[in-house]
């Protein structure tokens, strides 16, 4: 693959600004926006891809990810057939076993075998097919004129990681969010900042801007491999005494992933210091190489996940790396 074959797309939460931001980024030149779902931090994904829907007109729409858990096989079907619908065909839909969203709520991610499950389901139902959907055989049943005529045709993408996530992958989808897959078309997730001219890469600015994805490492430490884990990374022990000190020990799941990937509560401030300012950090030419090689490496898209007090000013700057 060449440098320049490579899609620049953005990731963001469904909430109050996602059509707008949807929309600037259809003007920037975004090759799609894909929007996250996770119950317990932001609004409906559909909802909101809905009304992004019908408020552009080319730029692709997509989810970063599904969670099998959060709705039933047949709801996800029809779900992911109404966005189709009001789309015209620019929708994606990619699933993963929602690690964040479960252990949020304190469960377990979904294994391999239930997402396998889930979106062979899903598949089957989008193509007039029936499906067995908990012991039991189902297809969608809308009449003409309530939905889109059977078979639906929606790429199915996976999160997919690890050896055994990859043969998943080739299994049952349509492409992956993940290592370059062997056989599969790829997208990465990227988060950083453009700087302005002059600007520091470890400026507070920088620091806000990208310390919503950053501190991400922490929070995760956290849920996986708890005390040890966290306290073995620089600012760790601080952040963790202070988020046990507000719940007991059967309630911290609820704080952990607080503000993840959008906002840095008072604790994740005491991270910033700790940022990795070097990665997807720099002026647009830096910018544009990394870009290049990342697509040199097998990326088809890479989705640029703005974040900070001025998130389409973090849009604007990386798109003119792309350009």
């Amino acid at each position: 693959m060449s440098a320049e074959a490579f899609e620049l797309s953005c990731g963001l939460p469904p909430g109050p600004d996602f059509a707008e931001l949807a929309v600037l980024a259809e003007e920037l030149g975004y090759a799609r926006v894909w929007s996250f779902d996770s119950a317990p931090l932001w609004e409906d994904t559909f909802v909101h891809l809905a009304r992004a829907a019908e408020r552009t007109e080319r730029i692709g729409l997509a989810t970063a990810v599904l969670v099998p858990g959060q709705r039933s096989v047949p709801t996800m079907a029809s779900a992911i057939a109404t966005i189709a619908r009001i789309s015209e065909g620019r929708f994606r839909a990619c699933f993963g076993t929602g690690f964040t969203a479960r252990v949020a709520t304190g469960q377990r991610p979904l294994t391999l075998r239930a997402l396998r499950d889930h979106v062979t389901g899903v598949r089957e139902l989008l193509a007039g097919k029936v499906a067995i959907v908990d012991g039991q055989r189902a297809r969608m049943l809308h009449a003409p004129g309530l939905a889109a005529p059977r078979p639906v045709q929606v790429p199915l993408w996976l999160s997919a990681f690890g050896p055994r996530g990859a043969e998943l992958a080739g299994e049952v989808a349509d492409g992956v969010i993940g290592p370059p897959h062997p056989s599969l078309p790829t997208a990465t997730i990227v988060s950083g900042t453009v700087l302005d001219p002059g600007e520091d890469p470890g400026s507070s600015r920088v620091r806000e801007a990208v310390g919503p994805w950053r501190v991400v490492g922490w929070h995760e430490a956290y849920a996986k491999g708890g005390a040890e884990a966290v306290d073995a990374l620089p600012g760790g022990r601080a952040w963790r005494e202070q988020l046990e000190a507000l719940a007991p020990d059967g309630e911290r799941h609820l704080l952990t992933f607080e503000g993840h990937v959008t906002h840095l509560t008072e604790r994740d401030r005491l991270l910033l210091e700790h940022l990795d300012v070097r990665t997807m950090i720099g002026d647009v030419e830096r910018t544009r190489g990394r870009l290049a090689r990342l697509a040199g490496h097998g990326f088809r898209e890479i989705v640029y996940t703005p974040t900070g007090p001025d998130v389409p000013r973090e849009l604007r700057a990386f798109a003119a790396a792309k350009a």
